[in-house]
């Protein structure tokens, strides 16, 4: 009974922040919903189950979110990728140490609150390796809301600035019909059989033990799916009940104490900002110079922001451009996959 009130809670309140569309809206709203239900209560419940499924739900959407023709893209890509996931990581490892050192959060904690990945996944992997989820999820919110919100805007204005010498970008354009932002398409049996593939993968990296490794196999095996056989399509919907369980998951370990812990991030949320906007101005800058690209793409592809969100803000402020989507699934990709363990290395160093 306690886990059909958590879940009918946390689906009320995410549904609301969904309609008013605030960044990550439904799992924020369930995070919430479950929390409070918990701290009021003490009674919120979610079995473990649901963090399996979301897990598996969340790699198979970004698994299916590459295709064929972003795969013939990467040679003219690779080294910009390259510089660009070189540089995220660094800033991930040295800013999670200096958050460990200068707060009372623990190392993985620290080091897992700057994954540059979406928010409906890290925390979980987060959970997977010990790390307070909570907390994660905040930061996380942060840097995405930061990264939808504000970072835009300042890459318009200061590409204003400096406008005069924008080089002409040597990577071929493609129009803007090509960039993924359209409706994804689905039969029921491709549907069925892409969770099946999903899940399989997810078991089998659960079994392995690896970190991340039920959201990473599973993102790999539809990934190869998809590039195999051209199945491997997810409704939105499903994505919303990922970040729904995930959400409810979070927020129903979510106490008192951790509450109260929320007014000792207010030193690592200006980090995070500031880290992250000095290294959208460098890695910018370095793409810019040395690749070409154009100076607002090159500085949207180190933002902290999802894929499917750079698709639908860059058109905004004059950026179309299907490089600029590739870059950031790629990234997507490599941070679910690498970071967890790298960042697992690390933690053991200490």
């Amino acid at each position: 009974m306690d886990f059909l009130i958590t879940f009918g809670i946390a689906l009320v309140l995410g549904i609301i922040l969904y309609k008013l569309k605030v960044p990550g809206g439904m799992m924020v709203g369930a995070i919430l919903g479950a929390a409070a239900f918990n701290i009021f209560t003490g009674r919120a419940d979610m079995p473990d189950v649901s963090k399996f499924i979301a897990q598996v739900i969340a790699g198979a959407f970004i698994g299916s979110g590459m295709s064929k023709n972003d795969l013939n893209r990467l040679p003219k890509l690779f080294k910009p990728i390259l510089i660009l996931l070189f540089n995220l990581l660094v800033l991930n490892i040295v800013m999670g140490i200096v958050i460990w050192k200068i707060s009372s959060l623990d190392i993985i904690t620290s080091l897992m609150s700057v994954v540059p990945g979406g928010m409906s996944d890290i925390p979980l992997i987060a959970e997977d390796m010990g790390a307070n989820a909570g907390v994660v999820a905040t930061l996380q919110f942060v840097r995405m809301t930061v990264g939808i919100g504000i970072f835009p805007t300042f890459i318009q204005k200061f590409d204003m600035r400096f406008s005069s010498d924008n080089p002409n970008k040597p990577f071929e354009k493609e129009t803007r019909e090509n960039i993924k932002v359209k409706k994804r398409e689905y039969n029921w049996i491709h549907l069925g059989l892409t969770l099946f593939v999903a899940f399989l993968g997810g078991y089998i990296g659960k079994r392995l033990g690896v970190p991340a490794g039920t959201l990473s196999f599973s993102m790999f095996a539809v990934l190869i799916l998809k590039l195999t056989t051209g199945i491997g399509n997810l409704t939105i919907e499903m994505k919303r009940f990922a970040q729904l369980l995930s959400g409810t998951y979070i927020g129903s370990g979510i106490g008192l104490k951790d509450v109260l812990m929320l007014k000792e991030l207010l030193i690592p949320v200006i980090l995070i900002v500031v880290g992250y906007m000095a290294n959208c101005i460098w890695t910018g800058a370095i793409l810019n110079k040395v690749f070409k690209i154009e100076r607002k793409e090159a500085m949207l592809a180190a933002t902290p922001a999802g894929a499917s969100d750079m698709a639908l803000i860059s058109s905004d402020i004059g950026v179309v451009s299907v490089d600029l989507i590739v870059m950031q699934i790629i990234r997507m990709i490599f941070v679910i996959a690498v970071f967890p363990q790298v960042i697992t290395l690390v933690v053991n160093l200490f």
